[in-house]
């Protein structure tokens, strides 16, 4: 594990720096708060605690068996934990039992399982609702316009907060478009807050379009190859 020694600093540090200072120049002195979530999946524990001594306290991941033998590795490390893929409900348990925050919710079924799941005595399960802001038929999530009826659902289930919703937009390159489909997550959340469910989240932007995620007014960024590069294998389970 590379570590700070002096004054220099590890590969990933550097790029943990550079994103957070990109961060701070597209906000132009917005006083939004944005919370930066380093997406760890497929990466090594090692790689996890390099960030976590570079500051990096969010980490976000998308495969359960992966994550749940990363996060028993990383026990020591008081880090929030980020569920941000497709949940299936068998492996609903295990998220509810290790992770701070799913970002992905888009059916009934998961949020109850989630619910039940949840142990006594932890804070609420933090809960996302994901929208297919693209509309494309290969990503999940609740049409728009549907998300009100699960996040009040969401909102009496015990063991979970509702906090905002996710999107993905499509992986055009075109920055106009990518706008267009974040400013529709961006109008949902406006209209839970109009029929009185509270939320403060916009889980928005990744490595690729993140810039126009900020620009529709994100609040959470999830982002992996800039900070961790490439992503690996995994045969750091071998070893792990």
């Amino acid at each position: 594990m590379r570590l700070y020694t002096g004054s220099i600093m590890s590969p990933i540090a550097e790029n943990l720096q550079e994103v957070r200072g990109r961060i701070s120049e597209a906000l132009q002195g917005d006083s939004r708060a944005v919370t930066l979530v380093a997406v760890s999946k497929t990466h090594p524990p090692g790689m996890v605690r390099e960030a976590f001594a570079a500051g990096q306290r969010d980490f976000g991941e998308n495969y359960v068996q992966e994550a749940v033998a990363k996060i028993a590795a990383l026990s020591d490390l008081p880090a929030t934990w980020h569920f941000i893929g497709t949940l299936q409900g068998n492996k609903a348990r295990d998220v509810a039992e290790r992770f701070d925050w799913v970002h992905a919710v888009d059916r009934a079924r998961i949020a109850e399982l989630l619910s039940r799941h949840r142990p006594a005595g932890r804070r609420p399960l933090n809960v996302c609702i994901e929208v297919n802001i693209s509309e494309e038929a290969t990503k999940a999530g609740v049409k728009p316009g549907e998300a009100l009826a699960l996040a009040r659902l969401v909102s009496t289930l015990p063991g979970l907060r509702f906090r905002g919703l996710m999107g993905m937009a499509s992986p055009s390159g075109d920055e106009a478009r990518q706008r267009a489909e974040f400013a529709v997550l961006r109008r949902e959340l406006e209209a839970l807050r109009a029929a009185g469910i509270e939320g403060d989240t916009l889980s928005m932007g990744m490595s690729q379009d993140w810039r126009a995620a900020l620009a529709e007014g994100a609040t959470m960024l999830r982002i992996g190859t800039a900070i961790f590069g490439e992503r690996e294998a995994h045969a750091w389970r071998q070893s792990a």
